[in-house]
């Protein structure tokens, strides 16, 4: 039972590791024990995140674009080289678009369906000999998607593609979570509420009234975010797959 949530010794592949829910997890697995890999197309921001990481642990990047297949095939290579196993791979890279309906562009559909949703599957399947390699019966692999309460509870905002792809990665955690577990691979989901992020910077303008909508007071910390993931990538969350975790606050429960 003392080593219940731990995950010291593993290999964890974090997308879109440089920033964000991304960065708050990648911090907390590395600072637990595991050697993460963080991927971002923002080669600056990238390296700028390995070294402060790199402080407190293994931590590796490999700039991609994951936005599309070459870019998901190119990463998944480029890992392999690495790794002959992974035991966690954590998929938050996500993008964001935000327009009136009678305005809203293909190109702002296209973009964040393709990153949020199209390359979560297509990365999860190129790197899934990897995942089976290091899964056992009482310790599967780990697969966390990270959705959002968007994705189940009406905003009140225009981001129309957003909110359809988190509702998308819901879904799909259900069905690869239950399709692999017989692979020893769970897949699970965290949908978080509010965190301090650049997705959410312009709405933390207003932050006095952001916080006043979620019953617990304050928005989402990196503790948080890092705990909710190491929960489900360490061996007590071993017998749950499928499932998504709201981490907000308790805004879904009181919408």
């Amino acid at each position: 039972m003392e080593d219940l949530f731990s995950v010291r010794g593993k290999v964890a592949v974090v997308t879109g590791g440089s920033g964000g829910i991304g960065r708050m997890i990648a911090e907390g697995l590395v600072k637990n024990g595991v050697k993460i890999y963080i991927t971002a197309r923002n080669e600056e921001r990238l390296n700028a995140a390995v070294a402060e990481l790199s402080m407190h642990g293994e931590c590796v990047g490999i700039p991609s674009n994951l936005s599309t297949i070459a870019g998901v095939e190119l990463f998944a290579t480029s890992f392999s080289q690495h790794e002959d196993k992974l035991d966690i791979l954590v998929n938050n890279a996500g993008a964001a678009w935000g327009a009136d309906i009678d305005a809203f562009p293909e190109n702002g559909w296209d973009k964040v369906m393709d990153l949020n949703i199209k390359s979560m599957f297509f990365l999860t399947q190129k790197l899934l000999s990897l995942l089976r390699k290091a899964g056992t019966f009482n310790d599967p692999a780990r697969v966390l998607n990270i959705g959002s309460i968007n994705g189940i509870t009406h905003n009140h905002s225009r981001n129309y593609s957003y909110s359809a792809s988190k509702a998308a990665v819901h879904h799909l955690t259900k069905h690869l979570g239950a399709d692999l577990a017989g692979n020893f691979v769970n897949v699970n989901c965290i949908a978080p509420g509010i965190f301090p992020s650049k997705m959410t910077a312009s709405m933390l303008q207003e932050e006095a009234a952001v916080v006043a909508g979620i019953p617990r007071g304050r928005m989402g910390t990196p503790e948080d975010a890092a705990g909710a993931a190491i929960f489900l990538c360490s061996r007590a969350s071993a017998w749950m797959t499928g499932h998504t975790l709201v981490l907000d606050g308790g805004q879904v429960a009181a919408a």
